[in-house]
């Protein structure tokens, strides 16, 4: 009896996190038809609303960094990225809004760092999962960030050209 009452119990919280999900998905879905329409506002209004039901959704959270990243609120872009990304560390949607919001704030080496780290393991098969279209750009704009940022040098390499410096400096000149 016990057990029937438990299964009965977790099939109820199953449905009502089945029923949650799926209000979840119609109000991210109403948000970005919104802003398709050019009532961004009115997205980002449902994308906040819902996060006051689901504050720990990295999906709304991502989803509130893709309108205020096409809004060109860059800083509150890479606010709800990085809140996104610290429920799932590897969230390509969110590496890819950070990214693109540092790069605007001309935060370019650590737009780099992110935009590379979209490129490799399960960050860039979460990416592929949802937005392959992004593919082309994240390419484009890492390229674009290692032509515009030098690489830094390695700690040895630093170390000797100091070296050579010092010494350089006590030698006369020719």
């Amino acid at each position: 009896m016990q057990a029937c009452e438990n299964a009965a119990g977790r099939q109820g919280r199953d449905e009502i996190s089945e029923e949650a999900a799926m209000l979840l998905a119609a109000a991210r879905n109403a948000a970005f038809a919104e802003a398709s329409q050019g009532r961004l506002g009115h997205g980002l209004d449902l994308l906040q609303a819902a996060l006051q039901h689901e504050p720990q959704s990295h999906d709304l959270l991502s989803d509130m960094a893709a309108l205020l990243l096409s809004a060109g609120e860059l800083t509150h872009a890479a606010s709800h990225a990085r809140s996104a990304l610290a429920i799932a560390p590897d969230h390509g949607p969110s590496l890819y809004s950070l990214a693109f919001a540092l790069s605007g704030l001309g935060q370019l080496g650590e737009a780099r760092d992110v935009m590379r780290r979209l490129t490799q393991g399960e960050a860039l098969q979460s990416l592929v999962a949802e937005a392959p279209e992004l593919l082309v750009l994240v390419q484009t704009e890492l390229e674009r960030l290692e032509a515009a940022t030098p690489a830094p040098l390695p700690a040895a390499v630093k170390a000797m050209l100091n070296q050579l410096a010092a010494g350089n400096s006590h030698r006369p000149a020719p």
